[in-house]
């Protein structure tokens, strides 16, 4: 599955700290994402599948006990179920 951010979230970056605020423009309530969270969602981006974002999350965090495929799904299941994020309908064009 390859994922995209919502148009329809408003996203405020703080380079210094690496976090990530979002706010659906339908919900009340702010996301706040940073650490692993804010990496999953620079990865997110139209282009990678699930497994590629996982492979790069292996990559840069070190994963002992091996639950980081599960809890990467979780977690874009839950930006999911938040409007966060959406299936992208198409494969882009390169």
């Amino acid at each position: 599955m390859i994922y995209r951010h919502s148009t329809l979230v408003a996203e405020v970056r703080t380079e210094s700290t690496g976090r990530v605020a979002l706010l659906h423009l339908d919900a009340t309530q702010p996301v706040v994402l940073d650490g692993t969270a804010a990496a999953i969602w620079e990865l997110i981006d139209g282009r990678r599948d699930q497994a590629v974002v996982i492979a790069e999350l292996e990559a840069t965090f070190e994963d002992n006990s091996n639950q980081l495929a599960s809890q990467v799904e979780a977690f874009l299941a839950s930006l999911e179920a938040q409007r966060l994020i959406e299936l992208q309908q198409h494969q882009p064009e390169h």
